[in-house]
């Protein structure tokens, strides 16, 4: 039966097109359109409706300007942002673990119709998938100021739009087949940080059981940094910088206004970190929702309870530069001001320089860029969880052949498409190197089931981390026959070094 019954009303799915055996609810709404009255507001709960609605289409995105490949784009005026997708066995036996995605972006771009995340093929091996879309950019993340007038405009509003996701999925998975008890939390990129404030925060406690964190980013913002960003915003947008101002400036405007405050850093060699990456939003330590940055609440003991898997790429920021979206590193001067900028001791790129002799100093830049912002970043998480009394695995990707297509790098986003078992899809070839291979659909076969098998009984298929958060096995994702190579060559650099924590 393609029709199932939530609490806000009935539903009608269809049939995966890619198996006849997998039902896709797309564009059902978790909760209200947050625009209106609601704008800037936390989430409400969606209205009930009448009759069957028909869910066989995903839902518009949020608010962006990106226009990704083979992905919808925002149109200005979609309001219903609030909506998830359900991949489900049409015959399952009920009480199955649940994937719930949180896709990334840097926050303001990005949606649940990628075609990296289509859950098909874990459905098939007997999850119930769950991707949802959430308020991204100012929208989500952006701080509104207090008026005195009594409006609640709450800081992190995207982590609430996802905790209001993850309410849905406890009160209606089981009408899919789903286990509202066996919810595996999972992110990548901003995503996947999202991920770990939730495991953070008391706000989502209870609401799953186990989390996968791929790739996360290194960024979270303090109160006061946030309301700079709304100042710089609400200037390049020409409107005052309070809540009247901003709610008078159309989401559109808003946008474009952000778009404006980035270019300007990343033109700007003077500008400091945000010239490298101008990413402005993100997670604010707003002591309410999220005391802290993760990392710190981890190593405190948060989210201990919760059953972790991670995973980074080895050649993280490759990606970010083959895209254009930072600014190029290219001589030993530059090399030296980027680390000055970050606060980084000269003997942590002399180090990397030493580990990489004969590479150009955009390849240095990059290795340390990379780890700096994911790679290091994930796996101190890891150990923190791990040296909590958390059950914690870890894991690094390093496939490095494209398959038919050429040589690509073990990099940023690469990995997802392999986890999911969507290799197949054309709009991905770039970041796979290509149409796959039989090594390729191998590895996919592999990641995919160390999912799986995580999201039903908290085991991946290789040893956790000790409670020193070391000694223990790392898992490797390679193609098979690829070489084998070190992948943990700069961490001794930085545990001398130290990990400063960014914001955005």
């Amino acid at each position: 039966m393609d029709v199932f019954t939530t609490k806000a009303g009935q539903v009608r799915g269809r049939r995966s097109g890619r198996n006849p055996g997998i039902i896709a609810v797309l564009g059902l709404p978790y909760a209200a359109p947050p625009f209106g009255a609601d704008r800037f507001r936390a989430p409400r709960p969606a209205q009930p409706w009448d009759g069957v609605r028909e869910c066989t289409a995903f839902g518009p995105v949020a608010p962006q300007s990106a226009e990704l490949p083979g992905s919808p784009a925002w149109s200005p005026g979609d309001e219903d942002i609030l909506t998830l997708n359900i991949w489900a066995p049409a015959d399952g036996p009920g009480g199955l673990p649940v994937l719930v995605w949180i896709h990334g972006g840097a926050y303001v771009f990005g949606s649940s119709a990628q075609p990296d995340f289509d859950g098909t093929a874990l459905a098939a091996r007997g999850l119930v998938v769950v991707t949802l879309n959430h308020r991204l950019g100012f929208e989500g993340f952006g701080h509104v100021p207090a008026d005195g007038e009594g409006a609640v405009c709450p800081d992190n509003r995207g982590l609430l739009d996802q905790i209001a996701a993850l309410g849905w999925v406890r009160d209606n998975i089981a009408a899919f087949g789903g286990s509202p008890g066996r919810v595996t939390l999972a992110g990548q990129s901003s995503g996947a940080t999202s991920v770990a404030c939730l495991m953070a925060t008391t706000r989502a406690r209870g609401l799953f059981r186990r989390a996968i964190l791929h790739s996360a980013v290194n960024a979270c913002a303090t109160a006061d940094r946030a309301a700079r960003t709304t100042a710089e915003v609400a200037a390049a947008a020409g409107v005052p910088a309070t809540r009247a101002g901003l709610l008078a400036a159309s989401p559109q405007t808003l946008v474009s206004a952000s778009d404006r405050v980035v270019d300007r850093y990343r033109q700007d060699p003077g500008s400091g970190q945000r010239h490298y990456d101008p990413a402005i939003y993100g997670p604010v330590a707003d002591g309410d929702l999220l005391p802290c940055d993760p990392l710190e609440a981890w190593t405190a003991g948060a989210g201990a309870e919760v059953e972790l898997l991670v995973c980074h790429t080895t050649e993280e920021f490759w990606l970010l530069d083959a895209v254009g979206s930072s600014a190029p590193v290219t001589t030993e001067r530059q090399l030296a001001t980027f680390a000055a900028d970050f606060g980084l001791p000269p003997h942590l790129a002399d180090g990397y320089r030493d580990r990489m002799p004969d590479a150009p100093v955009l390849d240095v830049h990059l290795a340390l860029y990379g780890d700096l912002l994911f790679a290091e970043y994930s796996s101190r998480l890891a150990e923190a969880h791990a040296r909590s009394g958390g059950r914690t695995f870890l894991s690094r990707f390093d496939r490095r052949c494209g398959g038919h297509g050429g040589r690509v790098r073990a990099w940023h986003c690469a990995d997802i498409p392999f986890a999911f078992g969507n290799l197949h899809e054309e709009s991905l070839h770039f970041l796979t190197g290509g149409p796959p291979g039989p090594a390729d659909h191998e590895l996919s076969h592999r990641m995919a089931g160390a999912w799986v098998a995580f999201a039903a009984h908290g085991d991946p298929g290789w040893a956790p981390l000790g409670g020193s958060g070391e000694g223990s096995a790392v898992r490797v994702w390679r193609t098979a026959g690829e070489e084998a190579r070190q992948t943990d060559a700069f961490r001794g650099l930085w545990e001398a070094a130290g990990l400063p924590l960014l914001e955005p």
